[in-house]
């Protein structure tokens, strides 16, 4: 790996690490202190800015976009609108624990849709440290598990389709040899589109309020300008995350966002907190290096397999945090840098 792209890589990271920290924040200001709760549709205005974002970038030559097949990229940003109405709902319609439970169901799902259907190995140790980590999240941040038939439909369904969502984001990446700039430009679009025109009605049955009726003071303005600020930062970060490592590292790093979130709440905010917490907290971490650990291994394991046939070669899951890529994927890269 070059340092080039080493140092890449750790920068998508950190990007992507402190966006989503920094959103979770704002956010939380936004609907509990100043009782704007109107996720989806403020999600949908977080979309519109990125698209905007990034349209006035590709005019400075920042990047050059790239034309997708107009079928993929519209189901493609459909699906992944629907997948963040889905989750919101899953949030509305569940009790918190069993909401956590719904996010740390994502993992181990699409390690079974890509073994399924993209025919990859995970390893043993692999599967161990997932399994390490979504313990110590579950302790960390599971409460109670209150279970009700359209709470578990819309759960499910919201696994469903952020998993193939994200299995989406990378492999379009690789196969139609898109940056995550221009998949992520093409895509937005149609993203804001469907939460756009189905975020208020979301967020009316979520709320028993409506958006239009909201009273918008300046404090509320000037938190919702700067959450769609940070918002493409954060949906820009997303993309390269995914198509630079794999879906199931992002979901390793989105854990680490939430024990970082808690970690905050317990410091600086004083939420309450307990052993229990600290606990799961440390075994999370603990699972992470795992992970990063095996798939560095492994990685070097399969470069040098790479003088083998290709019919030797072994499809492994390879994909740690600091990830290896090849020559045509250091190309990609330079490329999206130009983005940033």
């Amino acid at each position: 790996m070059t340092a080039g792209l080493q140092l890449g890589v750790i920068g998508s990271l950190a990007l992507s690490v402190a966006s989503s920290v920094a959103i979770v924040i704002c956010n939380k200001a936004l609907i509990s202190t100043l009782g704007f709760p109107f996720a989806t549709t403020l999600t949908s205005w977080h979309l519109m800015v990125t698209y905007c974002t990034l349209y006035v970038a590709q005019r400075l030559r920042f990047f050059e976009p790239k034309a997708i097949d107009g079928h993929t990229v519209i189901l493609f940003g459909f699906l992944n609108g629907t997948s963040i109405g889905l989750l919101n709902l899953s949030l509305g319609f569940n009790s918190i624990g069993f909401y956590q439970m719904t996010k740390l169901a994502i993992i181990p799902f699409t390690v079974l849709l890509e073994t399924i259907f993209l025919n990859k190995r995970f390893s043993e140790t692999i599967k161990l440290s997932l399994m390490v980590l979504l313990l110590g999240v579950g302790i960390a941040s599971v409460t109670d598990l209150e279970l009700n038939l359209l709470g578990s439909i819309l759960s499910g369904l919201a696994i469903a389709t952020t998993c193939v969502g994200q299995i989406l984001t990378n492999t379009i990446q690789k196969k139609l040899k898109v940056s995550s700039t221009q998949l992520l430009y093409q895509s937005a679009p149609y993203q804001a589109a469907i939460l756009f025109a189905t975020g208020p009605f979301v967020d009316q049955l979520l709320t028993s309020r409506s958006v239009f009726a909201h009273q918008y003071t300046a404090p509320v303005v000037g938190f919702i300008i700067l959450s769609c600020l940070i918002a493409v930062s954060v949906n820009f970060s997303t993309f390269l995350v995914i198509g630079t490592t794999s879906p199931v590292t992002y979901q390793v790093l989105g854990h680490l966002k939430t024990c970082l979130v808690l970690s905050f709440g317990y410091t600086l905010l004083h939420d309450p907190f307990t052993m229990k917490n600290i606990l799961g907290i440390l075994v999370a971490i603990f699972g992470m290096g795992l992970y990063s650990f095996f798939s560095v291994r492994e990685s070097k394991k399969k470069s040098t397999n790479d003088a083998l046939p290709v019919s030797q070669m072994p499809d492994k899951e390879t994909e740690p945090l600091l990830a290896t890529k090849d020559s045509s994927d250091i190309k990609k890269a330079n490329g999206v840098s130009h983005g940033c």
